[in-house]
């Protein structure tokens, strides 16, 4: 069995069970309007620099790190050029911007917001808002489960580098 075989089963499995839920399938729909080009992740950075202005450089630096992800998925997507699920026995329950799969840029966005915003607010936010995403996108059909957890991997990267440029750059005046 081929390891896109394997993906395909593993899709089948999810989709069968917790994706067959016509609520679930709503979720995702919705969690995937939101993290579409990381705007929601965009419009929350907006609303915590608004509200806490004491932090507001790093507030920004969330929408940086979302926004930076996002950019470097679909970099990545246009080298790559790994196609969407596209097996009959897969259900696709969104529409998509892109052909294109690997990495998700949901995944991508969301990890580096979650682990940026996470540091702001001293909650748990990856492991509350990381595993919900990557299980919409595949839910949803949309993405292979490696395609969800490279994308995971390349925010937490993204999420580390924008933490790196903090620590170099954030002793300055404002």
């Amino acid at each position: 069995m081929s390891s896109t075989s394997n993906e395909v089963a593993i899709l089948n499995a999810v989709q069968s069970g917790i994706g067959s839920h016509p609520t679930v399938i709503s979720a995702a729909r919705g969690m995937s309007h939101f993290g579409e080009h990381a705007l929601g992740w965009i419009a929350l950075a907006g609303i915590g620099a608004a509200v806490d202005k004491d932090r507001r450089r790093e507030w920004a630096g969330v929408a940086v790190g979302a926004v930076g992800a996002h950019a470097a998925s679909i970099v990545i997507k246009r080298v790559v050029r790994r196609p969407r699920p596209n097996d009959p026995s897969v259900a696709i329950n969104v529409s998509t911007p892109s052909k294109l799969s690997f990495p998700s840029s949901h995944a991508t966005s969301t990890t580096a917001a979650a682990v940026l915003m996470g540091r702001l607010t001293g909650l748990p936010l990856p492991a509350l808002l990381v595993p919900p995403m990557l299980l919409s996108r595949v839910v949803l059909g949309v993405h292979y489960p490696t395609d969800v957890l490279a994308g995971s991997a390349l925010g937490a990267a993204s999420a580390a580098a924008v933490l790196a440029a903090e620590k170099k750059f954030g002793d300055r005046p404002r």
